[in-house]
């Protein structure tokens, strides 16, 4: 366990802690507007730690100055100082009176009124701050430990931050839900978990289908940030729309809306909280929404936690349609950019080379887009690394593309006149390169014949009819497959054999 929970302007509730005095005693505008008749003793006491007492501190500097304009804007600063702190006091408490149990109005929060570096100044949306379970997850993390882990995984967070905070203001979702990456992925790209979720936000490969997610030889999309992020959002707004509560809609997140929509019907209760309390979600469920709402209400207010997230610059991302193959190291060397930031960007693609297809989408900067979008156009620089091979005898394809890791059809689109069919010994042909692979040097038994094809055996079937169908000694087909001659063959085996 770690740290207890600080109190003051940081409690649990998530209901700011301040509270504007009575205008009798020392009304905030006032303060702003009497600034430049203190006298120069009272510095230091303008000097607060607080945001408001820095705006003070350089107001007062600038009203002794005696400059004009400012001296009129203190006026209209004071008056919208006084009208803050009496929406922030109605908003106090009225977030004190909430009842425990989750409202289920359907209508989404003006993310205007959130504040992403810092703190949300109306406290979080998603409610359940002052659950026991919640309560202790926060003492968790802000442990110096947890607290080390949260800013290296915000620090690796910073490329897809402002494009997740868009994606949630354009569906006017709860801004904290910007979070949920942290405890899902940890805002790693490539993380997988146990049971085969990819990507940050941790896709199933059996609920990717109604999101347009693919998952190839090219590439496995849940890894997408632009593609997951989009459907992520989407999946978590439709969970709330069911149930009109969102600390079920992030439940069945976690477990699938199938299986907490049969949990709810069967004992009658659409309350999250409750559900957990009699043991009717399982153990990770439980403990997934307390956890989440702690690094929420953490990170939200990371300054008032010790934890210095910095104000990194955020970037920019838009997409291109690359049309074939390309390799990211030689686009990003054409570009003239760094290749890590284009192979962070489209962590999906297995071998760092786009598909040949033409509705792929590359993922780049804003800022280098234009250069980007020249190196595709040239056509007189290659982007993309080839092996080359000399057809020797035996030499199929389909065996090359086996060896080298790539399909039949990349190596015919890179030689167009090449008849797969029909080649010629001593022919030259151009392989691409998605991995590392050494020369291709196919096994050859003592009769010189290559055994790269697949036979599935079929019922009566017989080492001799077999080695009769494909003009090879019986003995070395046995010998090639680790069988004796007269072994029994079972159906649906499958063989070594020749290539036809």
């Amino acid at each position: 366990m770690g740290a207890s929970a600080p109190s003051g302007p940081t409690g649990l509730s998530g209901a700011p802690r301040f509270r504007a005095p009575a205008s009798s005693d020392c009304p905030k505008g006032a303060v702003l507007r009497g600034l430049a008749s203190q006298p120069l003793q009272s510095l230091a006491r303008f000097r607060g730690k607080t945001v408001y007492g820095k705006v003070r501190f350089c107001l007062f500097l600038c009203l002794v100055l005696g400059l004009p304009a400012v001296r009129a804007a203190a006026d209209t600063a004071g008056a919208a100082v006084e009208a803050g702190s009496a929406a922030d006091a109605a908003a106090g408490e009225a977030a004190a009176k909430a009842p425990d149990r989750p409202l289920r109005a359907r209508t989404f929060p003006d993310t205007r009124r959130f504040v992403w570096h810092g703190a949300f100044e109306s406290g979080l949306v998603i409610e359940g701050l002052e659950k026991e379970l919640t309560r202790r997850y926060i003492r968790q993390y802000l442990s110096p430990g947890a607290l080390s882990w949260l800013k290296t995984v915000m620090v690796r967070a910073e490329p897809y931050l402002a494009f997740v905070r868009e994606e949630i203001e354009k569906r006017g979702l709860p801004p904290e839900l910007v979070y949920l990456p942290v405890i899902e992925s940890a805002y790693l790209g490539t993380a997988v978990s146990r049971s085969g979720a990819a990507g940050l936000w941790q896709f199933m490969r059996n609920s990717i289908a109604p999101f347009g997610i693919r998952v190839n030889e090219w590439m496995d999309e849940r890894m997408d940030f632009w593609k997951a992020t989009q459907a992520a959002l989407d999946k978590l707004k439709e969970n709330y729309n069911y149930f009109g509560d969102w600390a079920l809609a992030l439940a069945a997140y976690n477990a699938g809306l199938g299986a907490v929509r049969r949990i709810r019907d069967s004992s009658g209760i659409n309350d999250y909280w409750e559900l957990s309390e009699r043991g009717l979600l399982r153990n990770e469920t439980v403990h997934y929404v307390p956890k989440f709402l702690a690094v929420s209400f953490i990170l939200s207010r990371a300054g008032r936690h010790g934890l210095d997230l910095g104000w990194p610059d955020s970037v920019e991302w838009t997409r291109l349609a690359p049309g074939r193959s390309v390799d990211l190291d030689l686009l990003a060397q054409a570009a003239g950019i760094r290749a890590q930031l284009l192979r962070d960007a489209n962590r999906e693609l297995a071998y760092g080379i786009t598909p040949p297809l033409p509705d792929y989408m590359l993922k780049v900067p804003v800022r280098d887009e234009s250069a980007l979008r020249q190196a595709l156009e040239d056509g007189e620089t290659s982007l993309i690394r080839y092996y080359m091979h000399t057809i020797h005898s035996g030499d199929t394809l389909s065996a090359l593309a086996r060896h080298y890791g790539v399909s039949v059809d990349l190596i015919s689109q890179a030689n167009p006149s090449v008849e797969p069919r029909f080649l010629r010994i001593g022919e030259r042909i151009l392989i691409p390169a998605l991995r590392e692979a050494a020369p291709y040097e196919p096994e050859r038994n003592s009769a010189g014949l290559v055994f790269e094809g697949n036979h599935l055996v079929k019922r009566g079937e017989t080492l001799w009819s077999i080695a009769l169908a494909y003009d090879v000694d019986p003995e070395v087909l046995a010998e090639v497959n680790g069988m004796q001659l007269n072994d029994t063959l079972r159906e649906g085996r499958s063989l070594k054999t020749p290539i036809r």
